[in-house]
Formats: C-alpha cells, sequence, structure tokens
C-alpha cells in the first residue's frame, strides 16, 4: 500500500475512533440509548450550509481584503475550526451543486450550465449513503437546483426535500415551496423558512443525520431582510444604486438563522456534529469587491470559482487554523462519505480532504480543476491550478496563465505579448498544467 493511501486510511481510522470513544460513558456503559440525548452515537451528525453567491471577496476572514458583512456565527465556526483557502466551485450554481452531489466534474455530468437536469443515472452522496451507511438518515432543505421535477430529490436518493426547486424566487417572501413533492405559495421569508425547516428536522431525528441545508441567500434579488437593523430604504431605485449594503445585510440574515439552527441543538448535539460552509460560486458582478465585474460569478477566473469554505464541530482537531491545500468541490463528496464511514475507494474526480480537520501535514491535490460552458461559442472554457500557477483555455483559442503566487488578483495575463517570452519556471508550469488537463478531460 502507498504511503498516501495509508495516510488516508489512518486519518478515517481515528476520526472514527474519536467518534466511537463518545458512546461510551465513564462507567462504559453504552448512552446511546438514552431518550433524552438520541443522537449520541458512534456517528458524527454532518451539517453541510450551501451560502448561494457568496465569494472570498463577501466573506469574513479571508485573504481578500474589503468591506465584509458581520458573520458572527460564522466567525465562530472558523475560531473552532478550519478556514480553507484554496477551494475552487464552478463559476454557476447548478454545475457545483452536481459536484458536491456526485463528485464529479461537469464534463462527466454533463451538467455545465444553469438549469441542466442531473441524470438520475448518477451516484449521489445520498445513494453511496443509502448503501454503505444505512444508519444515518437525511435530508435536502433549501436550493436544488439540478431538476424542475419536484421527484428529483427523492429520485436521487434524498430521504427527505423541502425546498426551491429553481434557481431563485423573484421575492423572499413570495415563492413556491416544494416538499413531499407538492408545490405550493408561501409568503414566509426564505431565509427564515429553511432555518425553520431545518431545526424541525433535525428535531425529530433518533440516529446520525446528514442535513444539506442550501440557502438561495444572497443570491438575487437583493434586499433589506425583515427585521435588518438598518437605516437603508427599500426602494428599487436604491437597491438598484447602491446594492452592496443590501447584499451584505443578506448575508448577515443568513448567519443569524445558522446560529438559530446551531442553537436550538442540544449541547450534545450541537458537539456531535461536523459543520461545513461553503460558497456554491463567486460573488455576483453587482457587488464584487477587488474583483473586475467581469470576473465574478459566471467566470472562471478567481472572483467566479475561489470560493469559502469553513469546517468546525466533531473531530475537528485545528482551531482558528488558515489551510492552503487545493480542494475541488467535488472533493465534498468523498470527505462526506468518509465523514459518515460510507467510504469510497479511488474515485477518479473526488478526493477526501479529512485528514485537513486533524492535522496541517495533508499532501492532497497537486491540481484543481474547473470549467463552465460558453454560450457564445457553444463550447466549454476550461482551467487549472497547482500551488503556484494556473492556466486557462478558452473556447475561442485564447489562453492565459497567471502566476497566483505572485499575483493572486490574475494580472498580468503571461502570456500576452508583452509578457513573452515566458521564463523557465512559468514556462515549465504551464506545460505541465497543460498536460495534466489533458488527462482529465479525456473522458
Amino acid at each position: 500500500m502507498k504511503l498516501k493511501q495509508l495516510f488516508w486510511l489512518l486519518a478515517i481510522i481515528i476520526f472514527n475512533a474519536c467518534s466511537s470513544e463518545d458512546r461510551v460513558s465513564s462507567s462504559g456503559e453504552s448512552n446511546t440509548n438514552d431518550p433524552d440525548d438520541p443522537v449520541s452515537t458512534n456517528k458524527p451528525n454532518i451539517l453541510l450550509i450551501i451560502a448561494d453567491d457568496m465569494g472570498l471577496d463577501a466573506t469574513p476572514g479571508f485573504s481578500i481584503d474589503t468591506s465584509k458583512p458581520n458573520m458572527p456565527q460564522l466567525e465562530a465556526l472558523m475560531n473552532s475550526g478550519v478556514r480553507f483557502e484554496n477551494v475552487w466551485s464552478n463559476p454557476v450554481c447548478t454545475p457545483t451543486r452536481a459536484t458536491i452531489l456526485t463528485g464529479r466534474y461537469g464534463l462527466r455530468t454533463n451538467v455545465l450550465s444553469v438549469g441542466d437536469v442531473l441524470s438520475t443515472n448518477e451516484t449521489s452522496i445520498f445513494d453511496l449513503m443509502n448503501t454503505n451507511a444505512p444508519e444515518y438518515s437525511h435530508a435536502v432543505i433549501g436550493k436544488w437546483h439540478l431538476s424542475t421535477n419536484p421527484n428529483h430529490p427523492t429520485s436521487m436518493g434524498v430521504d427527505y426535500f423541502a425546498g426551491l426547486l429553481a434557481g431563485g424566487v423573484q421575492s423572499y417572501t413570495s415563492w413556491n415551496l416544494t416538499e413531499n413533492g407538492e408545490t405550493n405559495n408561501t409568503t414566509e421569508y426564505a431565509t427564515t423558512k429553511f432555518t425553520d425547516l431545518a431545526i424541525d428536522w433535525v428535531d425529530t431525528q433518533t440516529q446520525p443525520w446528514f442535513l444539506w441545508l442550501a440557502y438561495n441567500a444572497p443570491h438575487t434579488p437583493f434586499h433589506l431582510p425583515p427585521g435588518a437593523e438598518s437605516n437603508l430604504p427599500t426602494d428599487t431605485a436604491s437597491i438598484e444604486a447602491n446594492p452592496l449594503p443590501y447584499y451584505q445585510a443578506m448575508i448577515e440574515a443568513m448567519d443569524f438563522e445558522i446560529g438559530r439552527l446551531l442553537d436550538s441543538m442540544t449541547q450534545v448535539e450541537r458537539d456531535n456534529t461536523v459543520v461545513i460552509f461553503v460558497g456554491d460560486n463567486g460573488t455576483p458582478s453587482e457587488v464584487v469587491q477587488e474583483y473586475s465585474s467581469n470576473r465574478a460569478k459566471g467566470s472562471i477566473y478567481q472572483g467566479g470559482i475561489n470560493v469559502p469554505m469553513v469546517i468546525s464541530g466533531k473531530n475537528v482537531s485545528r482551531a482558528n487554523q488558515a489551510d492552503y491545500s487545493l480542494i475541488n468541490t467535488t472533493d465534498l463528496y468523498a470527505t462526506i462519505a468518509d465523514i459518515s464511514g460510507a467510504g469510497i475507494s479511488n474515485s477518479r474526480d473526488s478526493h477526501s480532504f479529512l485528514q485537513t480537520l486533524m492535522s496541517s501535514n495533508f499532501e492532497g491535490r497537486e491540481f484543481i480543476y474547473s470549467e463552465k460552458y460558453n454560450v457564445q461559442t457553444q463550447g466549454v472554457d476550461y482551467t487549472i491550478r497547482n500551488s503556484t500557477h494556473k492556466y486557462i483555455y478558452f473556447n475561442n483559442g485564447n489562453e492565459a496563465l497567471f502566476n497566483l503566487s505572485a499575483n493572486p488578483i490574475e494580472f498580468p495575463n503571461l502570456l500576452n505579448a508583452n509578457q513573452l517570452p515566458l521564463n523557465a519556471a512559468n514556462s515549465a508550469a504551464k506545460n505541465s498544467l497543460i498536460e495534466e488537463v489533458s488527462i482529465i478531460r479525456q473522458n
């Protein structure tokens, strides 16, 4: 067995061994049957929280130095856990969600654009847990955006779905809620409603659980949330003229709701829960900071695909640390599988980063990859990076190369005429990246 594989195996053993210790009291008796403490099991609960359209520039604690919303709940998770600086998603909602759900790149699932439908032939993380970790109950609450068929979540193995099938709402206080295959209009504020549903579902669980909680905040339409402490005007013209404070207020409302969910749990349940917070793509161009507006959501530049991720909770022994491992959103599939004990073997596109929750000595990916369907050229733009350099291929034949270690905002393009010829280090990096991306894109 290779040394790297031994590290993986050891990490999984340690993680699950730590969980197993908690089910035995000091007297040596199991407490799993305590009716007042139904979730004190040897398996940790898993809470995956997905924020919609929230890049590094919009997230406290990350390296892009801009105006930030007030997020005490997320910052508390950072203080007790790990924040990940080099996570890549896809540049828009649907493909990223498909990567998390299947652990596979869009070039393999054919989910490359907003509104693409994910085939039910794909093996979802829920399918995997149903087979390999059947003791877990699970739910998806919030935004789905992988099909408008109300039965699609069930077909993907989800026990319980309640939320939004579409990519967004025209109003956060008048939208269509789908639950148990039925869709009805609701006037409850979406961010609050999803939290209420999550609280109710968690409260009924008597075995280990996995909750995929996908807020549609802070996706458009920008607005001032109910109860926000602000003197901002609420008319459309004012919001359009200066959308940033409204966008940030929506994030702050989401943070409050995350706190409400966590506070609803018993201390034992909370202590037995791993919390994963991640953005699904970068910040929209109307409110992006630091990055150029044409290099925000929807682009494969850093502003579109470099997203925040924070993990805290059960068996996360690193506290208040930044991690710079290269991670794809596909990797959440394998990592959640490892946390639950439903592990997978040598997935092509999904690699567990479980070890990072316990150690900074993680030998993970050498490369991460992202892609988008380009409507104008009717083809796929794609990008790849290593620890220092990033290469982009545009379907119109243009290319870009950046030294991110020197210029994280991606200026200048080293393939521009005024930057050529490449020096030896940059030339070697380009060749290595092109070779690796050609391997990835071989179906």
